[in-house]
């Protein structure tokens, strides 16, 4: 029986540990993420105006979020940032509806397309998700867009 170091048998075994713990890792699934990420889809806000709207969403686990930019609606004044109260409406898996909502928004000069988001919403894995509204509250006035076009290339799927 051949005698062992202590010292080269700690090293390699912490060496093999260490090569196998990397490939598990290499090989473990990425975080999920929605495709397509950017989405486009045309607005009519009626008094407002109507346009086409840019819909960027990204998913942490069942957290999910979508920023909107759209050309429908623009600022007559400056708006300070965080003042845009919104409401982004979906249509779920073709039949149900959910939300997402939030007071986010950069800084708008006046006479620039209103942007809003990160909106923040549930997701479970699979959900195919596709705008039809979006409320802008701003200053206390309310504007309502109806989705007048299908997201191009197609809804968002978590």
């Amino acid at each position: 029986m051949k005698h062992l170091r202590p010292g080269r048998f700690g090293f390699r075994t912490a060496l093999v540990v260490a090569v196998a713990t990397a490939g598990t890792l290499a090989m473990a699934p990425a975080a999920p993420a929605v495709t397509p990420g950017t989405a486009t889809l045309s607005f009519n806000c009626g008094f407002y105006g109507s346009g086409t709207g840019t819909l960027t969403a990204t998913q942490n686990g069942t957290a999910a979020t979508i920023s909107l930019s759209t050309s429908a609606i623009t600022s007559p004044i400056p708006i300070g940032a965080n003042s845009v109260a919104s409401t982004l409406t979906l249509t779920k898996n073709g039949s149900g509806t959910t939300q997402f909502t939030g007071k986010a928004n950069p800084a708008i000069p006046a006479g620039s397309p209103v942007s809003t988001g990160p909106l923040k919403g549930t997701v479970a894995a699979g959900d195919r998700l596709e705008a039809t509204s979006l409320k802008v509250v701003v200053l206390g006035i309310t504007a309502t867009c109806n989705a007048t076009s299908k997201q191009s290339p197609g809804p968002f799927v978590f």
